[in-house]
């Protein structure tokens, strides 16, 4: 079994701001596979389906961004699922936009998300992939920065990553994540 956990903020106004481009690429995952994200279980949006025989579940956490971490508690919870199993995707001020970066373990390097899911599962060890949206011009502040939309010269860079990301991720099906990383993180 996988799950893949997408972060972003629930709601048409934050739909295509930076800040989800998680859910970006989990709803991208999702039309790939062939999954409904249509389940509303563990304060999250969730779709689950088979790809080449394994389990996958997508869950778009609805609790808001600062709170990604009891959404994952509760499907961890449930499911009795392993942290090993989890890719957690979600955006990053200090990656350039268009391209990512996988880890498998760090500090939340202020995002809060990332900071709730550490919070509620006691452990910095999990596989991520962090999706580029590069710092706002100096005087821009960060808040309104991640909750603002792409521009249009930007979409192009952003669909590019958001499919690089979810090849990343259906390679990782199937292969070691540190396999992953070094095929990815380029």
């Amino acid at each position: 079994m996988k799950w893949i956990v997408g972060l972003g903020n629930p709601g048409g106004s934050y739909q295509t701001t930076r800040h989800n481009v998680g859910f970006m690429a989990v709803d991208a995952l999702a039309a790939r596979w062939g999954i409904s994200i249509n389940q509303s279980k563990f304060k999250a949006l969730m779709g689950e389906g088979n790809v080449g025989g394994i389990k996958v579940y997508l869950l778009k956490p609805m609790t808001y961004m600062n709170l990604s971490g009891e959404s994952v508690r509760a499907f961890m919870d449930y499911y009795k699922a392993a942290l090993e199993d989890i890719i957690v995707v979600y955006d990053d001020l200090d990656t350039e936009l268009g391209k990512i970066r996988l880890r498998y373990q760090g500090s939340a390097g202020g995002h809060n998300g990332i900071k709730s899911i550490i919070q509620h599962t006691g452990t910095q060890s999990f596989n991520r992939v962090r999706m580029g949206i590069s710092r706002p011009a100096p005087g821009f502040n960060i808040a309104d920065y991640v909750l603002s939309n792409f521009d249009k010269a930007e979409r192009e860079q952003l669909h590019a990553m958001v499919e690089t990301a979810c090849d990343a991720i259906e390679y990782a099906l199937n292969h070691p994540y540190d396999e992953t990383m070094a095929r990815y993180n380029r």
